[in-house]
């Protein structure tokens, strides 16, 4: 079995190939298969602050989130995308823990699918609010406090 690697960049330091691979992963996960038709290129990706982080095996990109910079200094984690091969592998894991230790102890927050709320329970986050739909799919807010 392959190494699974992570790594992360701003926009500017993707090079064309990654940045490709990593929409049609976001694309592939959220419109095509959770049938949610959306503006995924919403204009967040090339901020100067956004950090994006992937793992891939190889040349193939398993999976994939972007950190966000908010006013008041809070980092946003969103787009959280696993392919489907991949799952159960501890790839999104592996993600947080590499998005939190670039975040520090900074306040985070994120809207979590419900289903997955217990993944980011694991690493400190809290549920924040009730819970709400998004293109029809049940999320709840949830926030991990600065130290």
């Amino acid at each position: 079995m392959s190494v699974i690697t992570v790594r992360a960049s701003g926009f500017a330091g993707l090079d064309a190939s990654t940045l490709y691979d990593l929409l049609r992963l976001r694309v592939d996960v959220f419109i095509v298969e959770q049938d949610c038709p959306y503006p995924e290129l919403d204009g967040r990706d090339t901020e100067p602050g956004t950090l994006h982080v992937w793992a891939a095996e190889g040349d193939r990109v398993l999976g994939c989130l972007r950190v966000l910079e908010e006013e008041g200094g809070t980092a946003r984690i969103g787009r959280v995308a696993t392919a489907a091969e991949a799952r159960g592998r501890g790839v999104a894991g592996r993600l947080v823990e590499a998005a939190l230790e670039r975040i520090g102890p900074r306040e985070a927050v994120l809207d979590a699918q419900t289903r997955v709320r217990g993944l980011y329970a694991r690493y400190g986050f809290a549920e924040d609010g009730p819970e709400f739909l998004e293109d029809g799919i049940p999320h709840v807010p949830m926030r991990r406090s600065a130290p």
